[in-house]
This record gives C-alpha cells, sequence and structure tokens, in this order.
C-alpha cells in the first residue's frame, strides 16, 4: 500500500504518528509537502509533480492541511481525488470545515444542536446584533481563528458593544454566540474515524480562561461519551462529510452543544489522554477502503447538501 501523509511538517507528533502507523502495516508511507506540489492538466490526464519530478499515483493519501493554507491544500487534494486516489478527508468536508458560519449553518439543516449564533456585517446595530445573541455574556469569534486565537468572552453589554464596534470598524468578520456558562471551561473532543468514534476527551480550560484549547494551556483527560454525546458528535461528523475529525461539544443544559467540527484534528492530545493508538485506526480505515493497486473499493460519497 503506497499512502502519502500531506503534511508540512514531518516533526509534528501526529505526521510521525501517522508515519509510524503506516510502517507497522509494512507500507509505504510518505511525507509529502502539499506546497511543493504543483499539478498538470491536460485533456483526459491529470499529474501532481513534487520537487519537479512526477509523483507516482498512491493508493490513499490522509491530508494535514493547515488552516492558512486551506485553498492550495485543497486543491490538491481535489486533484489526488480526480485520479480517483482515496482520502481520509475529501476536499470540499475541509473548504466547508474550514468556514466556521458554513459549518454551523451545515449543522444546523441536520438538526444538530449548537449554542445560537448571529452573523451580521457592520452595518448593522451593535445592540440588535447583542439583543438577537440573547444579551451578555456573550463569545465573539473572528471567522478566520484557530486554536482560541480570535475567541473572546464579553460579559457585559458595554463591553460587548465596544468590542463589536472595534471589529466591525477594521472590517473583522465575527460570529456572536451565547455563552454557556454551566461549561465552566470545559468541552469534550470525540474522534471520529470512518463513522465510529475511536477516543474521547475532555479539555479543561487554564484557570481563568473560558477557553479550553490545549494551544492555550488546556489540560486533558479521557472521557466516557454519553449516548447523547456519542450520537452527536457522529451526527455532526456525518452531515460535515468528514471520514475523519474532531468534534468539539460543550455540556449545557439541554444537552451537548457542537462548537465546531475540526477536519485535521491533533493526535497529541488524544492520543496521550486516552492511550489509544488513533494513528492506527485511521490505517486500519485506509485498509477496509483500499485494495492496493486497484481502483478504490468505495468513491467518495456524494454530499447530501449542496453547501
Amino acid at each position: 500500500m503506497r499512502v502519502y501523509i500531506l503534511s508540512r511538517n514531518p516533526s509534528l507528533y501526529s505526521t510521525k504518528r501517522l508515519v509510524e502507523a503506516g510502517k507497522a502495516k509494512n507500507w509505504d508511507i510518505r511525507v509529502i509537502d502539499f506546497l511543493k506540489c504543483s499539478i498538470e492538466i491536460m485533456k483526459g490526464e491529470l499529474k501532481i509533480n513534487y520537487q519537479g519530478v512526477e509523483l507516482p499515483v498512491p493508493d490513499a493519501i490522509i491530508p494535514r492541511i493547515g488552516a492558512s493554507r486551506t485553498f492550495y491544500g485543497t486543491a490538491m487534494v481535489r486533484h489526488f481525488e480526480m485520479m480517483d486516489v482515496f482520502t481520509v478527508t475529501g476536499s470540499l468536508a475541509i473548504k466547508r470545515s474550514r468556514d466556521k458560519l458554513r459549518s454551523l449553518q451545515i449543522l444546523s439543516k441536520n438538526g444538530v444542536d449548537m449554542p445560537k449564533t448571529v452573523f451580521a456585517s457592520n452595518m448593522s446595530s451593535s445592540k440588535d446584533v447583542i439583543a438577537l445573541s440573547g444579551g451578555a455574556p456573550l463569545v465573539l469569534k473572528i471567522l478566520e481563528g484557530t486554536q482560541g486565537v480570535g475567541v473572546v468572552l464579553v460579559d457585559s453589554e458595554k463591553a460587548a458593544k465596544s468590542v463589536l464596534d472595534a471589529f466591525y470598524g477594521m472590517d473583522v468578520n465575527l460570529l456572536v454566540q451565547e455563552y454557556i456558562e454551566e461549561a465552566g471551561g470545559a468541552d469534550i473532543r470525540a474522534f471520529i474515524v470512518d463513522g465510529q468514534v475511536v477516543g474521547a476527551m475532555k479539555r479543561q480550560g487554564a484557570e481563568g480562561d473560558f477557553r479550553s484549547n490545549l494551544h492555550q494551556g488546556g489540560s486533558a483527560v479521557a472521557h466516557k461519551l454519553t449516548r447523547k454525546e456519542k450520537s452527536t458528535a457522529l451526527a455532526a461528523a456525518k452531515a460535515m462529510g468528514l471520514g475523519v475529525c474532531g468534534v468539539d461539544m460543550i455540556p449545557s443544559k439541554r444537552g451537548p452543544l457542537v462548537m465546531e467540527v475540526n477536519s485535521s484534528p491533533g493526535l497529541e492530545g488524544i492520543e496521550t489522554s486516552t492511550k489509544l493508538d488513533i494513528a492506527g485506526e485511521i490505517m486500519n480505515y485506509i485498509e477496509r477502503n483500499v485494495t492496493p493497486n486497484e481502483p478504490i473499493k468505495r468513491k467518495i460519497k456524494k454530499d447530501r447538501i449542496g453547501a
């Protein structure tokens, strides 16, 4: 089995673990910096070159596309898809997941619960946006932010108006969400592979920080999902069309609420906290769906929503 891991940094924990898991199966594993790829498009012929040399067509790819390189990265993934290469994460699903607003629209359409969210342009009144969101305290999220960066908690309507006016003045796109106080700065990440939960962890924000992201100093422990948490996570992954993803939920009085569906979730936090071989589960996913040197058994599923 020939598998390419599309990653810009072979020394990252996630990339190294995927290489280890593939080699454990005696597969031909190669880390490819997708920014060093170029594509050729001709009538009835598609090729990908790597550093000027044509790449042999692999059996499967594992995209590890950073948020800042979504456009170029998904173009490479799409090209592999056109060449009938199996990908654990589809190009369209990656693009959908990277757009926070689009993601929430898709989740809502599929009946997945989430915090109430308001999106408006800088032509809207800050006072109206705050009222529509249910009033302070509120969480403000920059659409392009990742790993907890660009997320602000405002605890009064005066503060909310000041921050909204400031961001709107800079023409920054924002989501305004209700604050779930009972979550206490904690969230739950369920790791999904091929329609199954293969691990879950509970993350707790650093003292004084409502954000639970591990990149912001949070901590994580293994977590046993409730039936509702499991069904919510699986519904979110299915709605987004992601074969591999991390579904982030926060507990609330009305049940688990989905905050985000991550199409390139890191492996370090989930493997360290659960002691599970998540990288191996991803390789098993490939093995179930690909016969080496033959067309893939299962094509990319058609999206149920044209969004």
